[in-house]
């Protein structure tokens, strides 16, 4: 054994010559708060000080390290929390968490560094975004993190207090946090997945037994369907669990397959070929995976294109009938184009991941989720087992955009692996598997028609969208033209095609991004024919309150007004400002409880949802102190856990919607059983004793359930199958992607204002500021809701300048699998961001608020794209923009 100095500590390292210092620091210290993610140095999350220097942990073979100091996360403010790890807790420089430990390892260096050579002068946003580019953050939390390093080097929180900003603050910046991947049993074994390597074909043998034979293997499960078909490259095939993930990898490589190939259709235009080979005919379309985050209606096929999935149109004769007749005539005010949107993958930093544990006959599973409620009932059904039984751990959820939302396979292997070794199982995913079998954002096709009349009226609006689907079905874009700018007449449509290639998934707003990239660039250009202003005109042809506000707000900002159109511009560099609209459905999930109780002299909130960065705890502490004029500290709240009252998954912005109501309504309930069993009563109009009274208080518990808000849904709303008139049926749509989802009254809305800088020559696009205004009621936590709408615009910065999964057309594979590849912004890439909250339109919910994940992010690629035809005069129809694509679109417009 070799010695090592681990946070001041001397440690002994294991003689093993191909380990890694983080499979030490992890695996066999204990020291979880360095996380594994990309494995290959681009992400920063494994980043610890060795020697005082910053290194990538997942790159250092652990031998380099002998004699040597290391120090982690663990380690940096072991006795009093370093400026940095305050700065980070005040300012919200972190979200979900995962990639948190590895920023404050890196900027605590330099911190010191900075300090040392320039005392407490304030760094720059390039020298902190210089110093940090090693690091990513799939949740957007760069404009934190900027304030944070900024204010710690000026030295203003040397030996300072602060109050987080959210509840877990502390735990992820000195890496105390626990995520499914940091669960670790005495005993626990590594599963590992064997996945088919051909996009399509038939598993004609399946020989296990090597397998078994391999040292350390203690469970060996075939996972084929029954008939034994493969649809997609990296289709799971059979699992093994052994004492090591080493041990389990060299088992399934040992695993005897012999596959029978078929011809595949892989990708949008291949699968919609009229020969093209057939993905799933008409005995096993159930099969097929789902993009959507509930149960999809039924809808023609027709070879791969299933659809439409429904009729979303309003007089969609009529308005087909007058595009044709502008066609013919070539009316001016006729916008038409194609607009192509390419595949994002979710790529969240913790991958899916689930350990699974029988304790007799109960199951314990942490599981990497968004519905630990749903997850318990779905494992309890799938297994035949009392629910009571069934208890789904999500202590701290790294990240999921809508990607983890069910019953995934690393769970149901995890389960079925624990069951057969009779020991607890580990599944973790590792990055190529999770940036190209956990869903992504399909790629799409959107062919669109907008005609104006004469008088400025919008006449005609006809989108039919082409979905990318992959082995899934259920998509929804251009329906979702239907709620935004009424028109005497839409035509609507959406089809999923169905190919050879992974399936797609849920991804924060599903289809909203697309819809609004082509929407949007087709009123702006009608504003541009019509010689509108752009916001004026949306102004006129969006009646929406809630947006009509943020309109007003956006008209008046410096940067808008003082734009300089392109025909004024020269040079290399030409500067744009562009305006997008977007909206979300304001969702909340029935049957949604939260439990109060008093325990101790303190109060405990209780609900069975879970973290995925967004700020649940802090939100249910927030208004629970708000009411009883305590601090948020003040309250402990419970969650992560299936044992307690039901509360909402996180996705659809459906959690604040779904909690606070409720809450308030506990709130009620609780003050009164504190008054009735106290010895006083408290001041009429006075909250002061409060306090006091929850000290003498006895325990007491109360619960209440989401009720129905004081202004009801349109009825076409709640009986979305019986609708065929005006109307359409956009809500029955809507229900069937959120089950068990009511669609409330008003229409979350943002509007936002993107300044970009356009590098002629190279065809670069910069984004260099963007201001988002966002009507989603009253704003519970500002400093998170502030981070979630900064976090919102850079992703949607991604989808729009950098991200697309890459796929080999012939065989399926997905090239862009790993973080070296798939590109997302880092914290050099992040504009000045700038939040504007319209806090009303919602005062018939319960305390007033809505959600706001899926709403920030619909408008920015488009936002993007209008701002650079305000530079250039050219507009883009392909995202992302990249800068092939536009330099050939300048050498068109030169030509």
């Amino acid at each position: 054994m070799s010695s090592i100095t681990i946070n001041g500590r001397p440690a002994s390292l294991p003689d093993d010559g191909d380990a890694f210092l983080i499979d030490v620091l992890r695996d066999d210290l204990g020291l979880t708060g360095t996380k594994l993610v990309c494995g290959s140095g681009v992400c920063g999350a494994c980043t610890v000080l060795l020697d005082g220097v910053p290194v990538a942990s997942c790159l250092m073979p652990t031998q380099a390290a002998v004699g040597r100091s290391v120090t982690t996360v663990e380690g940096i403010g072991e006795s009093e929390l370093h400026p940095v790890q305050k700065a980070f807790m005040a300012h919200d420089g972190l979200q979900c968490g995962f990639c948190t430990p590895g920023f404050i390892v890196e900027a605590t260096a330099f911190h010191e560094r900075w300090r040392a050579a320039n005392g407490t002068a304030t760094p720059s946003r390039e020298e902190i975004g210089a110093a940090l580019s090693g690091h990513l953050c799939r949740c957007g939390a760069y404009d934190g993190i900027f304030r944070a390093v900024a204010d710690a080097c000026a030295g203003r929180f040397d030996g300072k207090e602060v109050r987080a900003a959210r509840m877990e603050a502390l735990a992820k910046v000195t890496g105390a946090a626990r995520y499914t991947v940091d669960i670790r049993h005495d005993g626990q074994l590594e599963g590992v997945i064997l996945r088919a390597n051909i996009a399509h074909g038939k598993i004609a043998e399946l020989d296990l037994a090597p397998a078994r034979a391999v040292p350390g293997v203690a469970a060996v499960a075939s996972l084929l369907s029954q008939d034994r078909m493969v649809r997609y490259v990296g289709t799971p095939i059979a699992a093994v669990a052994a004492t090591s993930r080493k041990a389990a990898l060299k088992a399934i490589g040992a695993i005897r397959v012999v596959s029978e190939a078929m011809p595949a259709a892989i990708g949008l235009d291949a699968a919609r070929k009229p020969d093209a080979p057939t993905v799933f005919d008409k005995t096993n379309r159930k099969q097929a995976g789902n993009v959507a985050e509930g149960a999809g209606g039924p809808a023609p096929w027709k070879g791969n294109v299933r659809g439409p999935t429904a009729v979303f149109s309003q007089q969609a004769r009529k308005a087909k009938g007058w595009i044709e007749r502008a066609r013919k005539t070539r009316d001016p005010l006729l916008v038409e184009s194609t607009f192509r949107v390419g595949t994002q993958s979710h790529a969240c930093l913790e991958p899916h991941a689930a350990v699974a544990r029988f304790d007799g006959d109960r199951l314990t599973v942490h599981v990497s989720t968004q519905s630990v409620h749903d997850v318990g009932e779905a494992i309890a059904k799938r297994y035949k087992l009392s629910p009571g039984k069934v208890r789904v751990i999500a202590n701290h959820v790294g990240g999921g955009f809508g990607s983890k939302g069910g019953l995934g396979v690393e769970t149901i292997v995890a389960i079925e692996l624990a069951r057969a070794a009779k020991a607890p199982v580990r599944v973790a995913f590792d990055r190529h598997e999770e940036l190209s079998v956990t869903g992504y954002r399909p790629a799409a096709e959107l062919e669109l028609a907008l005609l104006a009349s004469p008088q400025g009226r919008l006449k005609a609006l006809s989108l039919t969208a082409y979905a990318d689907t992959g082995a899934a079905t259920n998509s929804t874009i251009a329906a979702l033209a239907r709620m935004i700018y009424p028109a005497d007449a839409k035509q609507l449509a959406d089809f999923d095609v169905v190919s050879n290639l992974p399936p797609g998934a849920p991804f924060r707003g599903p289809g909203g991004p697309p819809m609004a990239f082509a929407l949007e660039q087709a009123v702006d250009e009608a504003a541009h024919r019509l010689k509108l202003d752009p916001i004026a005109l949306r102004k006129r042809w969006d009646p929406d309150p809630n947006r009509q506000r943020l309109y007003d707000w956006a008209a008046e900002l410096d940067v808008w007004r003082e734009r300089t159109p392109a025909a004024a511009q020269n040079g290399r560099y030409r500067r744009g400002v562009g305006v997008a609209t977007g909206y979300w459905l304001y969702l909340w999930q029935p049957g949604s409880r939260i439990e109060l109780a008093v325990k101790g002299g303190r109060i405990v909130a209780s609900s069975a949802v879970q973290d995925i960065g967004t700020g649940t705890r802090t939100v249910i502490a927030s208004t629970v102190a708000r009411e009883f004029g305590v601090e948020p500290d003040d309250i402990e709240v419970r969650i992560g856990e299936s044992s307690l009252p039901e509360g909402p998954g996180s996705g659809g912005s459906r959690v604040t919607a779904s909690l606070v109501p409720p809450t308030l309504a506990a709130v009620t309930k609780l003050k009164a059983a504190i008054v009735k069993n106290a010895s006083r009563s408290p001041p009429q109009g006075s909250n002061a004793p409060w306090r006091d009274m929850i000290a003498a208080s006895p325990d007491l518990v109360v619960s209440a359930e989401r009720a129905k808000d004081a202004k009801p849904s349109d009825p076409r709303i709640r009986s979305p199958f019986k609708e065929v008139g005006i109307m359409g049926t956009i809500f029955g749509l809507v229900l069937r992607w959120f089950s068990n989802i009511v669609v409330g009254a008003g229409v979350p809305s943002s509007v936002q204002v993107v300044e970009v800088e356009v590098d002629t020559w190279l065809g670069h696009v910069r984004v260099l500021s963007v201001h988002t205004g966002l009507a989603i009621g009253k704003v519970v936590a500002p400093d998170l809701a502030h981070s979630q709408a900064a976090g919102a615009v850079i992703q949607g910065v991604g989808y729009a300048l950098y991200e697309t999964r890459e796929i080999d057309p012939l065989s399926g594979h997905v090239l862009s699998a790993s973080m070296e590849d798939y590109r997302i912004p880092g914290i050099a890439d992040t504009p000045r961001i700038a939040v504007h909250f319209d806090e009303a339109g919602f005062e018939h919910v319960a305390g007033g608020s809505v959600g706001i994940g899926e709403v920030a992010t619909v408008p920015t690629s488009p936002a993007i794209a209008n701002a650079i035809y305000n530079a250039i005069g050219v507009r883009l129809t392909e995202i992302p923009f990249r800068p092939d694509r536009l330099a050939a679109a300048l050498r068109r417009t030169a030509a």
